[in-house]
């Protein structure tokens, strides 16, 4: 899977997934350490990237352009805030979350559970 890790998340989500066989790149790796959400957003749609991010406009960019692409992973606050922790349940999930990330959703992971809305959204 190919995946854009938004700056709020660490460097370190971004190698742990490319540990594990996925393409990830963090927004610092294209030199854009202040990238603003619509740079992000467009990168990701352009390159065929999900979003990895615990910045909550990024649903409001959803919701406002009504596109089925990029899919969105956003870390909740309640979610852990460990690097290492945020990879190892990413990559526990990442199987079931597949499906929904391929057809476009935005996925939250909570702390406790995970929402899935189908993109777009709308309403």
């Amino acid at each position: 899977m190919r995946f854009l890790v938004d700056n709020p998340v660490s460097p370190l989500v971004a190698g742990g997934l490319r540990n594990e066989g996925h393409d990830a790149v963090h927004v610092r790796d294209y030199g854009r350490r202040a990238a603003d959400d619509t740079t992000v957003f467009e990168r990701a749609f352009h390159q065929d990237r999900m979003v990895i991010t615990s910045d909550t406009d990024f649903g409001f960019l959803l919701a406002r352009r009504q596109v089925r692409k990029p899919s969105v992973i956003l870390f909740h606050h309640s979610f852990p805030h460990r690097p290492s922790e945020q990879t190892k349940i990413l990559l526990q999930n990442l199987p079931d979350l597949i499906p929904a990330l391929k057809h476009g959703s935005l996925v939250v992971l909570e702390g406790r559970r995970i929402r899935i809305r189908t993109l777009p959204i709308v309403g």
